[in-house]
């Protein structure tokens, strides 16, 4: 087997573009500082709603495959080269939003085993050897059924792993400080009639705000602005992107954060707050 490198990280995430609006800054760090960063996608987002007029036709498979160029797009802007889709592509359907019909199709994640999709994690995991694992709270950041079950699967991933001889030591949920998201929407109200977006989003429409004193872990990604803001740009069909500002399908502006945060779950902290991922387990082979 191919020697891996001493610093190795495992992100799980739902559907594509949700890593490069968490973690984008993120990846692209430990990607240039030559750690091996792994982007587990769940889900090709088949039931996700396109912004653009000329890319509305696409829906259902052909959305999925279309999404799918445009995480390939985006995973060279970060610089990362070794992501998958959890099982395969298309083996995990997207559940849609909670409680629509979506939700019952038998081929979604929604329905799937956690176990049995869980060990098609584990394969991962003992394939590339992660140190660190980052995925979403409990509540998958906002309640998006995909969110809470890719949380649940990375999760028991990574307890089916520990069991097969390969312990992650730190796990992270993403996680935004509230004085942060505060700090950030009193920028865009300001600039907001400079914007293409009308209107704003909330704190309340964030994924993952939390109080400060649950943050543990800092990652400054302002080197890596460029290339975050180049990520969700290349996710076109969800994310229209300007300046420091990007907007979902409901149109709503929202700051474009390259400070990403964390709160670790699992592991010792080395900080207050931590400013690496790897903190206390750099020399772990």
């Amino acid at each position: 087997m191919t020697e891996l490198p001493a610093r190795r990280l495992l992100l799980v995430h739902a559907h594509p573009d949700d890593e490069s609006i968490n973690n984008g800054a993120t990846m692209a760090k430990y990607a240039a500082e030559g750690a091996h960063v792994t982007l587990v996608t769940c889900t090709l987002g088949e039931h996700g709603e396109v912004i653009p007029a000329e890319l509305r036709h696409l829906t259902g498979t052909a959305l999925g495959e279309h999404r799918l160029g445009e995480l390939t797009a985006a995973m060279r802007e970060l610089g990362v080269e070794d992501f998958r889709q959890l099982g395969g592509p298309g083996r995990f359907e997207d559940s849609g939003m909670m409680d629509t019909a979506d939700n019952d199709d038998p081929a979604c994640l929604w329905q799937a085993d956690v176990d049995e999709a869980a060990r098609a994690l584990v394969d991962v995991i003992l394939e590339v050897r992660p140190q660190v694992l980052v995925t979403y709270d409990p509540d998958g950041g906002y309640g998006h059924p995909d969110h809470i079950q890719a949380h649940r699967i990375a999760m028991r991933g990574a307890e089916l792993a520990a069991e097969s001889g390969w312990r992650i030591l730190k796990i992270y949920w993403n996680r935004v400080p509230r004085t942060a998201v505060d700090e950030a929407f009193a920028r865009l109200q300001a600039d907001l009639p400079s914007l293409p977006f009308t209107k704003s989003a909330t704190a309340a429409d964030v994924p993952g705000v939390v109080e400060d004193e649950r943050i543990t872990t800092v990652i400054d990604g302002t080197e890596h602005t460029a290339a975050k803001a180049a990520a969700m740009r290349a996710h076109a069909t969800q994310i229209e992107v300007s300046g420091r500002y990007f907007a979902l399908s409901n149109e709503l502006a929202q700051p474009l954060l390259t400070t990403e945060y964390y709160q670790l779950v699992q592991g010792q902290p080395v900080g207050a707050p931590e400013t690496d991922l790897f903190a206390g387990i750099e020399e772990t082979s």
